[in-house]
């Protein structure tokens, strides 16, 4: 039994700590002490511990006695609380959407002996360890992951809920959209290139443009096709480029009324009450990764793999929350089991290409009733 801790106690990151607390000691972090109680009155097995990351000093003082450090705070904080545990020397799985480049603090981990496993979720995440494992059995051309996390319940107008923070989702919308496209990175709006795809058992979704791809575009530089697209229900895109057009994702103040306020900070609020998902709201999480190129066999293949994740009902956790929490606690078990130890920063396709992991990480979503379904055509 190992001593774990846990920084960020949303959705996701409560959903990691419930589950890694089933073989080791766990201590669950965040600002809101309000939110901790609500936890740990359900799950008295976690040990609960408020904790401001903004503060460097009083974050490194505080994970200094654990083994392993997992990290779920909202991306605008991320890659400096991962900085900051990276100079406390402690090993730690990430989770948080930031828009910087992890890569760059890999020297950093190097020089303090730590290994940080990031972008550890559903996409970024899984999709990059599957593409990992292929890209070293095969001779890969096209990459592409379609995902989103939708509500069961189609509420007007939007059709959606997040279970993280608005400002996370928003991040979808505006930062802008990297893919490769015949070897060259290609940089779009996002939102744009909108599609309509079918999948059984949901029906017809759209799909567009957002910037997924991350670490691949570096570590997978001779793959010439790579794109990244996020799901959900048709008519979303509308309303979303609606607000964006009209200013509400703006970051600059403007004066109303004699009050200085940000439309960011206005649209973020609104729409946190919109899209708040329920504690038991049933949702889903929808994912499609195609893969294509060379098998040893010399045959042009392409497989694909579907995932299609409803709420649970067992342990009253959402869809993204397993979805993208366990498989981050799968990479912090494979790494306290002693599978992975190299030193640095490892997006999830550099641990991914090793079979082993690759398969641990398979079998401990499928353990938890989360099932990536292969499907496999020889093209040529």
């Amino acid at each position: 039994m190992r001593n774990i801790i846990v920084i960020g106690a949303g959705m996701v990151g409560s959903a990691m700590a419930i589950d890694m607390a089933k073989n080791h000691k766990v201590t669950l972090t965040d600002i809101s002490n309000k939110v901790l109680e609500r936890i740990q009155s359900k799950h008295p097995e976690l040990n609960v511990q408020s904790l401001d990351v903004r503060n460097h000093s009083q974050l490194k003082k505080t994970i200094a006695s654990f083994d392993l450090v997992i990290c779920a705070v909202p991306g605008f904080l991320g890659f400096n609380t991962l900085k900051a545990i990276i100079e406390g020397e402690k090993n730690v799985i990430d989770i948080s959407f930031f828009p910087e480049n992890s890569l760059d603090l890999d020297q950093l981990a190097k020089e303090n002996n730590v290994t940080a496993i990031v972008d550890c979720g559903v996409a970024p995440g899984m999709d990059n360890v599957i593409l990992g494992h292929y890209n070293e059995t095969m001779k890969l051309t096209d990459f592409e992951c379609l995902v989103g996390g939708l509500p069961k319940e189609k509420k007007w107008p939007f059709a959606y809920k997040a279970p993280f923070s608005p400002i996370d989702v928003i991040e979808e919308y505006t930062r802008p959209a990297r893919y490769v496209e015949n070897g060259h990175e290609v940089v779009k709006e996002a939102l744009t290139d909108c599609d309509y795809v079918h999948f059984e058992k949901i029906g017809t979704l759209e799909s567009f443009n957002s910037d997924g791809l991350r670490s691949i575009i570096h570590t997978m530089p001779h793959i010439p096709n790579m794109k990244e697209k996020t799901l959900r229900y048709p008519g979303h895109v509308e309303y979303i480029r609606v607000l964006k057009e009209s200013g509400f994702f703006n970051e600059t103040a403007i004066e109303i009324n004699g009050a200085s306020v940000s439309p960011l900070d206005f649209t973020s609020k609104i729409l946190f009450n919109e899209w708040k998902l329920g504690e038991n709201e049933e949702e889903l999480t929808v994912m499609r990764i195609t893969l294509k190129g060379e098998n040893t066999a010399g045959q042009i293949e392409e497989i694909v793999y579907d995932l299609l994740d409803e709420y649970c009902h067992e342990t009253h956790t959402s869809s993204m929350s397993r979805t993208t929490g366990y498989t981050a606690t799968a990479a912090a078990n494979l790494f306290l089991d002693g599978l992975f130890s190299e030193k640095g920063v490892f997006p999830p396709e550099l641990v991914g290409k090793h079979k082993p992991c690759f398969d641990y990480f398979l079998n401990y979503l499928k353990e938890r009733n989360i099932h990536y379904i292969k499907s496999s055509k020889i093209l040529s």
